[in-house]
């Protein structure tokens, strides 16, 4: 048994796992997990920088993530940050601002590593169920990026693509400033069309509509799951593994794309920090659904958190 944690960065959120894995099981047996918004993509996709405030708001998590790593003893540690790291030009400053206070490297990794890590922290435990038929089809939908991996016990083929709910909010849905209440027809077109585009880019490199299970990953999915079921608060127990159909799916994106900030505000399972960003991270999820010809999502909490914690196990 090794007592690990593993950090990932993302474009909207950061999240940190605390677990003891024992590789002769397979299991990870959680002591702490948790995730906090601190957007660090912030304005990436118009400026091509990380943002000072969004910075301090990451910097801050991670003076809070070592206090937890040295509360449990953890033996060893990875850092993986993704999209809006990848696509910066000023990172050396937030991988100096990791190093000063978590003593290692952010790991700025590629799609197809983001993607391998999502798909064995996905899919390693779903090892040996009957009423899921393999290969699977595992996509991650992030802040700036989605990856879309196939497999059945390996990767088979993966691809990223430079869509997600923070990217496509901020360069759809964004003027002076403001996020639009709710979006225009025009505005959830035009997102649309950039969404069938990259699934054009995915689908020369991995053959999505040849999986017969569809898997969700990260915070748009499990939101999503969240509204389906009509939670009266986030509950990871009750959304982990949960199924929500495709008609399901295209019923909460409209009502998502239609209401105000201050109704999906209201919505008790809604994280404070999606509220912007969950329409469009539904209208991903859809398309995808409806590319692939998924009847339905199995929705997993498990991603590419559980796969960083395996690799340094």
């Amino acid at each position: 048994m090794t007592r690990v944690a593993a950090i990932d960065c993302g474009t909207n959120s950061i999240r940190l796992l605390v677990a003891d894995a024992d590789p002769a099981t397979g299991e990870l047996t959680d002591l702490d997990r948790r995730m906090t918004i601190v957007r660090l993509g912030q304005g990436v996709d118009r400026t091509g920088r990380l943002a000072p405030e969004a910075l301090e708001r990451t910097f801050a998590a991670c003076r809070e993530y070592a206090d937890v790593i040295k509360e449990h003893g953890a033996e060893r540690l990875r850092f993986v940050a993704t999209s809006a790291s990848r696509d910066a030009e000023n990172r050396e400053d937030f991988v100096r601002g990791v190093l000063d206070i978590l003593g290692v490297e952010p790991e700025v990794i590629t799609g197809d590593q983001e993607a391998e890590f999502s798909f064995t922290g996905a899919t390693k435990e779903l090892t040996g169920r009957s009423d899921l038929t393999r290969p699977y089809l595992v996509v991650d939908i992030g802040g700036g990026s989605t990856e879309f991996v196939v497999g059945g016990d390996h990767v088979r083929a993966a691809r990223s693509v430079d869509v997600g709910c923070v990217r496509m909010t901020e360069r759809h849905l964004v003027h002076g400033g403001e996020v639009s209440d709710p979006p225009t027809e025009d505005e959830i077109a035009a997102m649309r069309a950039d969404v069938e585009a990259a699934l054009d880019l995915a689908e020369q490199s991995v053959p999505l509509r040849e999986a017969h299970t569809l898997v969700g990953l990260a915070g748009s999915v499990t939101t999503v799951s969240a509204i389906a079921q009509e939670l009266p608060a986030y509950d990871s127990a009750r959304i982990h593994h949960s199924r929500v159909s495709r008609d399901r799916v295209r019923e909460i994106t409209e009502r998502l794309l239609r209401s105000t900030h201050a109704e999906r505000a209201a919505i008790p399972s809604l994280h404070p920090g999606r509220v912007d960003v969950i329409g469009a991270g539904a209208l991903v999820l859809l398309a995808i659904m409806e590319r692939v010809g998924a009847e339905e999502v199995v929705v997993s909490e498990h991603d590419i958190l559980d796969g960083i914690a395996w690799s340094v196990a």
